[in-house]
């Protein structure tokens, strides 16, 4: 098994999120977690080694501005990216990173609209730009006001020429995690093709066949299956510890890496998983709670009231949002 190297982000004030980067390594048949802990007064980076069988539970945020009752449960908003350029053009897009259309933009503007009294300490994306930019579209309109940072781990130097040194900043942002492991899943040749055009070369039953059957893949790509086994992997190890450690989190990816992990969410079969249709810019809410998540549809926006009576912690999170506004 080959071990993965961890990134601790330590140099935004009061983060500290293990993180995928730097390769893959084998070292003693071990996970190794590399953990560079920022001293900010001098900004220099410590390397601190420790094994470890899966990434730690930390705390990301070290306050809130709004007091949020994370002793019972926790939310989990999952979003699909909105329409995208190559959507628009009914292309296989797969991995290839194109941003959002006009349409798209609008889509990820309504998904915050309707989560924007859900409470969010953290977010992850996938390293699509078209998740990226429906993730921080969707917060422009949270009524929390709290700004998305991209925690940028590329490299030591990348992590602390990005960090932020501001206790009070730090407190009015929210930490923002891009992974490859929740791309699309890789569409393979049939990338940058016209879907018509490929039904009509190849017979509507193949490309149905590599569209929506769970095990078999396009030539040359990747199957809903082995698409599931990074995303809901990743999920596993980095998402649900967030949660579990009382954390909001919202998660922006896309058609299949989300099929994904609504498939280990609500236990689905792989036949009942390749009839699931999720619509571009539609936020789902899940409760995470006592270990168990359950799933509450999508809320339609400030109108519906019930939505955020889902939880007395909802429903008083709510409110002091409303307070504060006033």
């Amino acid at each position: 098994m080959a071990a993965t190297f961890f990134h601790q982000t330590a140099g935004l004030h009061g983060w500290a999120i293990d993180v995928p980067t730097f390769g893959f390594s084998r070292v003693f048949g071990k996970l190794i977690s590399t953990r560079f802990i920022c001293n900010a007064t001098h900004h220099k980076l410590y390397p601190v080694l420790a094994s470890v069988s899966r990434a730690s539970v930390v705390d990301p945020i070290s306050a809130h501005s709004i007091s949020h009752d994370s002793s019972n449960e926790s939310t989990l908003i999952l979003i699909r990216h909105g329409e995208s350029m190559w959507n628009e053009k009914n292309l296989f897009t797969g991995c290839c990173d194109v941003p959002l259309t006009r349409r798209g933009v609008e889509e990820a503007i309504e998904a915050g609209k309707r989560i924007s009294y859900i409470p969010i300490d953290l977010i992850f994306t996938s390293g699509l730009i078209r998740a990226q930019m429906t993730a921080m579209l969707a917060m422009t309109q949270h009524l929390e006001k709290k700004v998305p940072v991209i925690i940028h781990n590329e490299s030591e130097q990348a992590t602390t020429w990005s960090g932020v040194y501001s206790e009070k900043t730090t407190k009015q942002s929210i930490p923002v995690i891009t992974t490859w492991q929740l791309n699309e899943r890789m569409y393979g040749d049939l990338q940058g093709h016209n879907k018509k055009e490929t039904a009509e070369k190849y017979g509507k039953d193949q490309v149905h066949e590599w569209r929506r059957s769970f095990d078999v893949s396009p030539p040359n790509g990747e199957s809903l299956e082995m698409c599931s086994r990074r995303a809901v992997a990743y999920f596993k190890d980095f998402i649900e510890p967030q949660l579990k450690s009382g954390k909001h989190v919202m998660v922006a990816a896309h058609a299949n890496s989300l099929r994904s992990i609504i498939m280990y969410l609500d236990g689905l079969t792989s036949q009942e998983v390749t009839s699931l249709e999720l619509s571009t810019g539609i936020p789902l809410l899940y409760i995470y709670k006592e270990g168990k998540f359950n799933s509450r549809g999508s809320p339609v926006g400030l109108t519906e009231a019930g939505v955020y009576a889902y939880t007395q912690s909802l429903a008083v999170y709510r409110q002091q949002l409303d307070d504060m506004s006033h």
